[in-house]
């Protein structure tokens, strides 16, 4: 199972853009609210999560983490988030986050010796990573990108890592994604 985290103040387009690719390409893939049933995107747009931290159950194949502000902080802040991180590791699952939110997996210490980047003036956040100029950065199980900007990049890579390129290729024409919008290796 693939889980989406929400939390009050996500960015909508980092969270809604990659859902809805991994969708097509018929992934399993459930929202989590964090700070509850109903979640408020930055823009004011609310989102009713399909589940709530307590109700995952199974092995999680990857973690999403949206950015925007305050919501990569309120995940940050969250217990709920550290104990489906660890589950995830655990799992084997690819951890992957968006924006600010990578800065959750560098707080955690996971992007250490790892290839990472985040939105402008969070780079500090990623301890022990190499921050890189890519995009999205794949490096082992663990998927960063820079930001709203790179949404679609960055749910193909997702896609890529967890269905195969052909899946995140045919998701990408049936979509009409721009040839300019590349699916990161």
């Amino acid at each position: 199972m693939i889980l989406l985290l929400l939390a009050d103040g996500f960015e909508e387009t980092e969270a809604l853009v990659p859902f809805d690719l991994l969708k097509r390409a018929k992934c399993e893939v459930q929202t989590v609210g964090i700070t509850g049933k109903t979640v408020t995107g930055a823009h004011g747009i609310p989102v009713t999560a399909d589940l709530s931290p307590r109700d995952v159950k199974g092995k999680i194949d990857a973690l999403i983490l949206p950015g925007g502000m305050p919501g990569a902080k309120n995940l940050d802040e969250s217990p709920d988030v550290d104990r489906l991180i660890e589950k995830t590791v655990a799992d084997g699952g690819r951890l992957a986050a968006i924006c600010a939110a990578p800065m959750i997996l560098g707080h955690r210490g996971l992007l250490k010796g790892k290839r990472a980047v985040c939105f402008p003036g969070f780079e500090s956040e990623l301890k022990g990573a190499t921050v890189t100029k890519a995009r999205v950065e794949n490096d082992g199980m663990i998927t960063t990108a820079v930001g709203m900007g790179a949404a679609y990049e960055f749910g193909l890579a997702l896609i890529s890592r967890l269905k195969g390129r052909d899946a995140a290729e045919s998701v990408k024409r049936s979509a009409l994604i721009p040839d300019g919008i590349t699916i990161p290796d």
